[in-house]
């Protein structure tokens, strides 16, 4: 059912999709798998362990359907979680999750039906026997999925251990690299920042007492990742202040802060804003790819955060203004000569617009969108919202220079979005050559879709193919 022509109208898109997309290699430079398990390389244990124990998309539909937390994340029984998953999943019409998971059934165990509550049991011991008698792992999925770069999510405190060993021990096809994600050092006013920067001076051995102690911490594993291979920064940006700030007030809010003194929500935000501007031109200097996840609202139940902690599925969309707080964040990177490749993202697909256009306002010579309209993320992560994004690159610019699709993901399985997006990239291409809007040229579509797949982010990371 999801395989062959799914989600392809007419030949244009079939044949793009099959002589063009379909096979051609993924690279992953966003996303949360974790590289210990990916070193470790050990065979799952089951499929409900592969396939729920990360899912909060899965989490936040199983929970509207009603279903027990003791069947999500509690002590359920494997096979019991799975039955669940499945009396959710087969009533999810017009969702992209009943998309995602029969894709991932048949791509990855050869399930041709569709999964429901009737048949869990039956595919859950299916599953389970192809995970041992193919001994499914990591690197195996990864392997199977055409993977060529994965690009993790990491503390700039973490020592990286697990990226050295896999690339002094393991004989890969694929390279797994760090992301320098900085957020505990941004986040002034949340508990444990004073923590965070004592573990920042005990990782580099440094006395951290003044602000300009504290960056050059930070400036210290900017090195030390760089060595280490990193190529992109991240930063999860869940307000934008549009503020005016000296080095003195900072290094005064900073000093407050360690000393235990509260600061207020604008103070936060101006050391955070004055932090990321200073922080962006370092990421110039070793030349690495700025990403700006914008516009989380996390935690928004209390009471099941007490219970459930972070990335539970209890974050949304937030409904905030973006263009000119953001306009005069890169505007301010760009007159202090810092401003790197940045790949703009927003949970809110209201600012589809501005975030197509904005980057026009920053190009830069011989770089073929320097700043960048990352993949429609998370709850934008769907057939409408994703065609609406490609609709609003190539209405304000350049489709064609767009670096494409990634999994922000903690799952092995979700290599199939990329699978999911690049039909619906073949789709709204073969719609405006077989209406007549752009001509059927045979080398340059391809051109652009290889583009979009994989070519356009080895040139944007400065890779080799």
């Amino acid at each position: 059912m999801f395989g062959g022509n799914f989600l392809l109208k007419g030949k244009t898109a079939e044949t793009l999709y099959h002589d063009v997309a379909k096979c051609a290699p993924i690279y992953d430079y966003h996303c949360h798998l974790s590289s210990k398990e990916i070193y470790e390389d050990e065979v799952f244990s089951d499929i409900s362990a592969l396939w729920l124990k990360y899912d909060h998309y899965k989490w936040r539909a199983m929970r509207y359907a009603g279903v027990a937390e003791e069947m999500i994340t509690g002590n359920g029984s494997s096979i019991d979680k799975f039955t669940a998953w499945a009396k959710t999943c087969e009533r999810l019409i017009g969702s992209p999750l009943y998309h995602w998971a029969n894709m991932e059934l048949q791509t990855y165990f050869g399930v041709q039906s569709i999964l429901k509550e009737s048949n869990a049991e039956e595919l859950y011991h299916f599953c389970n026997q192809k995970i041992k008698s193919e001994a499914l792992s990591p690197v195996k999925m990864i392997q199977n999925s055409k993977v060529k770069l994965i690009c993790t999510t990491d503390d700039p405190l973490d020592d990286l251990n697990f990226h050295k060993l896999i690339l002094e021990e393991r004989q890969l096809d694929f390279a797994v690299l760090p992301t320098f994600r900085p957020d505990k050092a941004l986040n002034i006013g949340k508990d444990g920042f004073q923590d965070y920067v004592g573990s920042l001076g005990v990782v580099t051995g440094l006395s951290i007492k003044t602000y300009a102690d504290f960056m050059k911490g930070l400036n210290n594993r900017i090195e030390y990742f760089s060595a280490n291979g990193c190529l992109l920064s991240d930063h999860s940006l869940e307000s934008l202040g549009c503020v005016e700030v000296s080095e003195e007030e900072i290094s005064d809010i900073f000093l407050r802060r360690m000393q235990g003194l509260a600061i207020t929500k604008e103070e936060a935000e101006k050391f955070k804003q004055h932090t990321l501007i200073l922080l962006a031109a370092e990421y110039h200097k070793v030349n690495w790819v700025m990403q700006l996840h914008i516009g989380a609202y996390r935690n928004t139940n209390t009471e099941q955060f007490k219970r459930l902690g972070v990335d539970a599925g209890y974050d949304i969309m937030n409904d905030f203004n973006v263009m000119e707080p953001l306009a005069q964040l890169l505007n301010e990177m760009e007159g202090r000569k810092g401003l790197p490749k940045t790949v703009l993202y927003t949970l809110n697909a209201k600012d589809n617009l501005v975030l197509s256009a904005l980057p026009h306002c920053f190009a830069e010579d011989e770089i073929a969108g320097k700043v960048q309209f990352g993949p429609a993320w998370w709850f934008c992560d769907n057939k409408e919202e994703i065609s609406k994004h490609l609709t609003a690159i190539a209405n304000q610019g350049m489709l064609a220079d767009f670096v494409g699709m990634l999994t922000d993901s903690r799952s092995f399985l979700s290599y199939v979005r990329h699978d999911y997006f690049r039909r619906i990239l073949c789709n709204y291409i073969g719609e405006l050559v077989d209406n007549g809007e752009f001509e059927a040229d045979e080398k340059l579509l391809t051109g652009i879709v290889e583009g979009i797949c994989y070519k356009n982010i080895i040139k944007y990371l400065e890779m080799e193919e």
